[in-house]
């Protein structure tokens, strides 16, 4: 599979006119916004988590091959803060599994408050990977798990040996053209996030700075890795202008990316 690139959340008002037709309606977005672009980082799931036939709705509205990450519970990662994993993550993964194939990676953001805790870190890991096991779709390939941190004493090599272990990835992160975090590769496959950049006009990003993260991913993964790119920068639609734009930058490379069906 190739570069996976696409935006942080499609359900935005702010994008009618600029991303979105004028007269499309809301109900209709999903669909348009699959034949832009072949991935979907679907962030609302961390506020209120969907019934599995809303999923199984997503599902059916995206073409094949479509691929929508999963941003996890606020309830685990915030609430629980990782604690006593079970219940929220086979409730999470038990409403996922209505996108059948299109399920894609689960993103874990931690509150950027929360200290290392290796413990719980491999526990809930742990968890994800026996429950992936039983679900009743399961998705084309094993459950990837991405953990985003955001508190500077998880950057330690007893936090990357557990990543490693798990197949789990570290995530890159962007803020106004510099990484949030190590550039660690601890999976065979990798997840980029680009919450906001440096170019005008705000929060866009800038040639510069798109080409640099291309470089690093081809620096750590061969064209043939699964690498998921996804824009967080929403406001007035600079996303999808600027997964776009990445597009043609790792087109112009000859780097392969994945396009819309």
């Amino acid at each position: 599979m190739p570069l996976l690139i696409g935006t942080s959340g499609w359900q935005y008002r702010d994008w009618r006119g600029h991303f979105y037709p004028p007269g499309a309606p809301a109900s209709r977005w999903l669909e348009h916004y699959a034949s832009q672009f072949p991935t979907v980082e679907n962030n609302g799931t961390f506020y209120r988590l969907a019934a599995p036939a809303t999923f199984a709705d997503w599902a059916a509205r995206t073409p094949d091959g479509f691929v929508m990450a999963v941003k996890a519970s606020r309830y685990l990662t915030h609430i629980r803060r990782l604690r006593d994993p079970a219940e929220p993550v086979a409730r999470l993964l038990t409403a996922a599994a209505g996108l059948r194939d299109r399920l894609g990676p689960v993103l874990l953001q931690l509150p950027p408050t929360m200290q290392a805790d290796p413990v719980l870190l491999d526990q809930c890991l742990h968890e994800f990977s026996a429950r992936s096991s039983k679900l009743a779709a399961a998705p084309r390939q094993q459950l990837r798990i991405c953990v985003e941190f955001r508190h500077q004493s998880w950057e330690t090599a007893d936090i990357r040996a557990i990543l490693d272990r798990h197949n789990a990835a570290l995530c890159w992160s962007d803020r106004l053209g510099r990484p949030q975090g190590p550039l660690w590769r601890t999976a065979d496959w990798g997840y980029l996030r680009l919450h906001e950049g440096a170019a005008s006009p705000s929060p866009r990003y800038g040639h510069q700075a798109l080409r640099s993260w291309l470089d690093r991913v081809a620096a750590r993964w061969p064209p043939e890795a699964d690498v998921f790119a996804y824009f967080n920068n929403d406001q007035h639609a600079a996303a999808p202008a600027d997964a776009a734009a990445l597009q043609a930058v790792a087109q112009r490379a000859g780097w392969p990316v994945g396009h819309a069906r």
